[in-house]
């Protein structure tokens, strides 16, 4: 088979727009060695581009991850400065008060680096779930644990209405639950229950968390999972729920709201679709 060197050159050049990053389809749909050499070196050109692609967004959304981590930091850091530079001159009950406030704001400042970085590691595709059958009491049952002394606070309980089992990764799953719970925990008064409800239809099994409060309006339902948009705590980032939703997508889940209203407290449904 003769090969032109005008169709060499013309894929050279080709080839050459190709590494700087022009758009280049290398196939002329025709039979032949040659034609297939191109196909070959278009389909390598667009996994390269995929490649590439995929490592801007990964090195885009780290660096979202990394300004949120800054921007959230400097107050409680500016905070403990502030106290630091007191503490030498404070009376001792001041100082107790600047140590534990010092011990109170670096808790909260662990807890908020270790979110977002799970929340990276999940956006990334980096988290491999390990899928099990587990009833929802057991998921409610880890939920609740790292929650007793702030359910305690309040004199809240958590109920479960219906146990079924569901197929998901019981640490990460266990984790969105009980963000969900805290988040329903705000929302409640004291002396109050959160229901949980379990279930399964034709298309998904679902596990559900019910507040005590007095609802959520419709038009603040987008802004719930959005880091840092929306909190009901003083205390909180507003990250929670965005870390929850996360988890749930990455296994094939989603969240639906009911927002309540009317005497009934809001619902966050949590569904694996089968």
């Amino acid at each position: 088979m003769l090969i032109k060197k005008r169709e060499i050159t013309t894929l050279s050049d080709n080839i050459r727009k190709a590494i700087n990053g022009k758009n280049v389809d290398f196939r002329d749909n025709r039979e032949g060695a040659f034609s297939i050499l191109k196909n070959d070196i278009n389909t390598l050109v667009n996994i390269k581009n995929e490649q590439m692609n995929s490592a801007q967004m990964e090195r885009n959304m780290l660096t979202e991850y990394l300004e949120d981590i800054t921007h959230q930091l400097k107050t409680p850091i500016t905070s403990m400065m502030i106290m630091a530079d007191l503490l030498d001159t404070a009376p001792p009950d001041k100082q107790a008060e600047f140590t534990g406030n010092i011990k109170i704001i670096l808790a909260r400042m662990d807890w908020l680096v270790n979110t977002l970085l799970k929340m990276a590691r999940l956006d990334s595709g980096a988290v491999d779930f390990s899928m099990v059958t587990i009833s929802a009491g057991e998921l409610v049952k880890t939920a609740v644990q790292p929650l007793e002394i702030l359910l305690d606070v309040k004199n809240q309980t958590v109920e479960l209405l219906n146990d079924i089992d569901l197929v998901c990764d019981k640490r990460w799953t266990a984790e969105a639950i009980a963000n969900v719970i805290k988040n329903a925990s705000e929302y409640s008064p004291i002396n109050s229950k959160i229901y949980v409800n379990s279930g399964i239809n034709p298309i998904y099994r679902w596990i559900s968390v019910t507040d005590s409060g007095k609802g959520i309006p419709k038009e603040t339902y987008a802004n719930l999972f959005k880091r840092f948009e929306y909190s009901q705590s003083e205390n909180g980032y507003g990250i929670g729920l965005s870390l929850a939703l996360s988890i749930v997508r990455s296994q094939n889940g989603d969240i639906e709201i009911d927002g309540g209203g009317k005497g009934k407290g809001a619902t966050f449904i949590i569904k694996f679709f089968k």
